[in-house]
């Protein structure tokens, strides 16, 4: 049976509106975003649990970062960064640095600030690494967007960045593709 009154049922909804976003149109996947952070916060309410919030948080500001809500996503990832800083030896600290900086980092990119986006992706690139980080590899969707605004070098000190905790064939691959002038087909990454 479904309950509202469920952390689990409100996070479970809210990741679903989420992969519903990817694909449609801007203003669809804004809107399914915006869904899917309303249900993602009342998860956080709900969720009473050690630590929950900050395993929360990288999701909440990504999402919102995609609903267009760029002061919520920054306090969302400002926040998520201080308590990183505050647990470096927890298993999630890897994620929260990755992710703080990659939606900071993009909040940059979309203001237009590309030199404060370049020192966010690296920023990004410098986590120790975590279970899902170290097993489905970085988030590309920064690297991708600093791409197509011709930052090259950047992208390639990442991927170098990244081989310490995710060392695999496909940073090999995309490394080619940049080198050629190409902006790789990052997949999953650009969703993780």
């Amino acid at each position: 049976m479904l309950d509202p009154q469920s952390p689990t049922w409100s996070r479970e909804l809210g990741q679903h509106y989420l992969r519903l976003s990817r694909g449609r149109s801007q203003k669809e996947s804004r809107r399914l975003a915006t869904q899917s952070l309303a249900k993602l916060e009342r998860a956080t309410e709900l969720d009473d649990g050690v630590n929950a919030r900050f395993y929360a948080l990288g999701d909440l500001a990504k999402t919102a970062f995609l609903a267009g809500k760029l002061e919520t996503a920054t306090a969302y990832a400002e926040e998520l960064l201080e308590l990183a800083d505050k647990t470096p030896r927890d298993w999630n600290t890897g994620n929260a640095v990755h992710h703080g900086n990659l939606v900071l980092g993009r909040i940059a990119l979309a203001n237009g600030d590309v030199e404060e986006a370049k020192t966010c992706l690296l920023k990004t690139g410098k986590t120790s690494g975590s279970p899902q980080l170290n097993s489905f590899g970085p988030n590309m969707a920064m690297a991708k967007e600093l791409l197509e605004r011709g930052e090259r070098d950047v992208v390639l000190e990442y991927f170098e960045l990244c081989r310490k905790f995710w060392p695999r064939k496909e940073l090999d691959r995309w490394n080619a593709a940049v080198q050629a002038g190409e902006v790789p087909n990052f997949g999953g990454n650009l969703f993780y």
